[in-house]
């Protein structure tokens, strides 16, 4: 008589081990096991330290200041400090400090010819001037005028700021000598999940430490005094060359704390890299004349903009990432005897003499049967 038909979901089946003297599944049982030991001690405990809670997002707080001279004999000699060439003034994530410019000096609200240079400006005769329309790219409004400018040139008239801003842009930079310029960056990192701050200035007492100390990776880790120039050719650029148009650098510090050692060791690391070549903007500062007439003097400002980034974690032993890391490597343990079961019952030539030693079916003894409904 047939068994109930959920007999075979009441059936239990437990484990049985077999000695099996086949040395090539034997060699890859061992080899998987080593995998597995080498990705517990080489990868999860030494390389990614699993056995560490990590803090991947600390607060930052970063602070810049720019220290240097410089004198530009365009528009008038002129000395150009740290207030002159940094922008803006109290700088933090981001600075920009001048290496050149173009001036064009005492311009007033007027009407005067637009310049050669803009497309939109130019003329034949006044019906190429409609009144009231802006120069599409130039520096005024149409007044319905067309001047000669010269033999070969006619313009628009407009009514801006006179005279036009000046295009003409000096070979080598005016300011070059802000290559010799210092950038102080003071930058402290707070992770709030181990209550551990750093800061990457030296604590000490002498206050002219900061004025002859000079940043080195080597020599001087602790010293956040940075050459401009040395920062400019980091990135892989000559300060000469970038400071004639201008360009952006990226400057990165990375912390990489473990906190299960001495707190000293928990230092910053500085990379620089080129983002972009050509940088500039203008500015303009105002004043009033002798007959109460304004004027401005306009400057085209080119230099490097320094974009400041802050990335830092830390790491401190726990237990509950140490059992999750044994635990995961444990099973990979596991994982390697089931493969080598999966090859000898699949694979090996021998398959179906090991799936009978493998698999037996244990039945009542003879005689008494089992009893039935």
């Amino acid at each position: 008589m047939p068994g109930p038909p959920c007999g075979s979901l009441l059936d239990y089946k437990t484990a049985k081990f077999s000695l099996t003297r086949n040395r090539r599944v034997g060699l890859l049982h061992r080899l998987l096991q080593l995998g597995a030991l080498g990705y517990l001690l080489g990868w999860v405990l030494l390389l990614r330290k699993g056995y560490q809670e990590r803090d991947t997002a600390p607060r930052v707080a970063l602070v810049t200041k720019v220290k240097g001279a410089a004198v530009a004999e365009a528009a008038g000699r002129r000395l150009w400090d740290a207030a002159d060439l940094t922008w803006p003034p109290q700088g933090e994530n981001v600075l920009f400090l001048v290496t050149h410019f173009i001036a064009t000096i005492q311009q007033a609200q007027g009407t005067c010819p637009e310049s050669p240079s803009v497309l939109d400006g130019m003329c034949t005769e006044d019906a190429d001037c409609p009144v009231g329309n802006p120069v599409v790219h130039g520096n005024g409004i149409k007044t319905g005028k067309c001047l000669m400018i010269n033999a070969t040139h006619s313009t628009c008239e407009i009514y801006g700021w006179c005279p036009v801003e000046n295009s003409t842009l000096p070979r080598k930079p005016l300011l070059a000598e802000a290559e010799n310029f210092t950038l102080f960056i003071k930058n402290t990192v707070h992770f709030t999940k181990f209550n551990f701050s750093k800061c990457n200035t030296l604590q000490t007492t002498d206050p002219s430490y900061f004025k002859s100390c000079r940043y080195d990776p080597v020599f001087n880790p602790s010293c956040p005094v940075f050459h401009v120039r040395d920062m400019v050719e980091a990135a892989g650029e000559n300060f000469v060359d970038l400071a004639l148009l201008g360009g952006s650098i990226r400057v990165l510090i990375e912390w990489n704390c473990d906190l299960d050692h001495p707190a000293t060791q928990c230092q910053p690391q500085y990379s620089f890299s080129l983002q972009d070549m050509r940088y500039n903007f203008r500015t303009a500062s105002y004043y009033w004349g002798s007959q109460q007439q304004l004027y401005r003097n306009l400057l085209k400002l080119y230099g490097i903009r320094f974009d400041l980034s802050v990335h830092g974690q830390a790491g401190k032993f726990s237990i509950v990432p140490t059992a999750v890391s044994f635990g995961t490597s444990i099973a990979f343990f596991g994982a390697a005897t089931v493969v080598c079961d999966l090859v000898l019952l699949y694979l090996d030539a021998k398959a179906d003499l090991y799936w009978k030693e493998k698999f037996e079916e244990a039945k009542p003894p003879k005689g008494k049967p089992e009893a039935t409904a």
